[in-house]
């Protein structure tokens, strides 16, 4: 059966290089200092999405993602890896937003894309670590979801087999499309580019990247697949209100970059007086409790 699949997907900051500049003054992640790239769990998912367009003749694979005009390089790496297309989310309006109103963006945008059979993304990005958004989508699009996944096994009779990592193990289990997935790091690696793809659309852009005085605008015009889709919130049909800063309940209050020191290292042994030291350290430092 041929399948249509939305990957979620985002640009994420490279949190191995977070320096004094990462906050902004309103306490949000300040993206511009910082290195971007492909969110690593996302890559995972974007291989399982190839494999069932490999396994269903006629299945498309489509990257949806939110951020900056920039963000649109998201949408290339897919591309040169064996997407079809893709959706860029940019619209000051989408700004700063948390967990829950980023999965209401993204769950606004799967319902304009429409038809959608399985929704594939990463457990979590590496800026938040909170493995809330997939679950999130899902249920606002009232949709099953499988999270933990290791390998999407099979699609066939409207029912995906995947296999899942769990405390203790792994299990198999079965769910009707339409479908949410979040897939983990441990997964099957991502395919590298494909050099074709790299060379097709290499040129591809959502129009707010373009200055408009590149030698090669006149491709656009020739050549229709290289204008990727580019959407705000009144484009999806969203309420600013529960989009970016305005629908955000949460606010990230500072990013550090922790560099353990070897000379701050203890060593404890297993009695009852040192762990018990310990325990007090922890709750007077506030770490725990």
């Amino acid at each position: 059966m041929s399948l249509k699949i939305v990957v979620l997907a985002k640009q994420v900051p490279d949190t191995r290089n977070v320096g004094k500049d990462a906050m902004t003054a309103e306490g949000t992640v300040n993206r511009a200092a910082l290195p971007a790239i492909f969110n690593p769990e996302d890559l995972n998912a974007l291989e399982q999405a190839l494999r069932l367009k490999e396994q269903n003749p006629g299945s498309t694979v489509g990257i949806l993602t939110m951020g900056p005009p920039r963000a649109g390089e998201v949408i290339r790496q897919g591309l040169y890896r064996g997407a079809d297309t893709g959706w860029l989310l940019t619209d000051r309006l989408f700004a700063g937003a948390d967990t829950l109103a980023t999965s209401y963006a993204l769950a606004t945008a799967i319902k304009k894309i429409g038809d959608v059979d399985i929704v594939i993304g990463g457990r979590q990005a590496i800026d938040g670590d909170t493995a809330q958004v997939g679950p999130q989508v899902a249920q606002k699009l009232g949709l099953n979801q499988v999270t933990y996944a290791e390998e999407i096994l099979k699609v066939e009779d409207g029912k995906a087999t995947v296999r899942r990592l769990i405390d203790g193990g792994v299990e198999t289990v079965e769910a009707p499309l339409p479908l949410v997935i979040t897939v983990n790091g441990s997964a099957a690696p991502c395919r590298p580019c494909n050099v074709k793809l790299v060379m097709k659309y290499k040129y591809a852009s959502c129009p707010m990247e373009s200055k408009g005085d590149e030698p090669w605008t006149n491709l656009y015009e020739e050549r229709p697949y290289l204008t990727l889709n580019q959407w705000s919130v009144a484009d999806v049909d969203g309420d600013p209100s529960q989009c970016g800063l305005s629908g955000s309940p949460t606010k990230v209050k500072a990013v550090k970059n922790i560099v353990f020191q070897a000379k701050e290292s203890k060593t404890l042994t297993s009695s009852d007086e040192d762990i018990d030291n310990l325990m007090k350290e922890l709750l007077n430092e506030s770490i725990i409790g």
